[in-house]
């Protein structure tokens, strides 16, 4: 797959600001019966959340249709099951960070 093809797919990869989040998607109900239904960071988070597990879910179809060899592009499914793969790599990190972030204010002395 040519460079400019990838080109397109690059403002998925984009964190939006909070106040566009809560502009775009952040107010409105999830698929999954209203995680990320809430306003500001914890809809936000609802919504990347869903964004996540969807490209989980495209991988592991895609994955499928190569063992079935229903795939017509093979090379499409590597692009899918590494997208996942690091989308799943960025939360793991974000988790960690924000464990570290809680660990670092409950240890603070008053």
């Amino acid at each position: 797959m040519p460079i400019e093809a990838l080109a397109g797919a690059a403002a998925e990869w984009q964190i939006p600001s909070i106040t566009e989040a809560d502009a775009v998607g952040g107010g409105g109900t999830g698929a999954a019966g209203g995680v990320g239904g809430g306003g500001g960071f914890g809809g936000m988070l609802g919504d990347q959340i869903q964004k996540l597990e969807s490209l989980q879910n495209d991988a592991a179809k895609a994955s499928r249709s190569l063992a079935d060899g229903t795939a017509t592009d093979p090379s499409q499914v590597v692009v899918a099951v590494e997208r996942a793969q690091l989308a799943m790599q960025l939360a793991a990190q974000l988790r960690t960070k924000a464990v570290d972030a809680i660990s670092d204010v409950m240890r603070t002395q008053v």
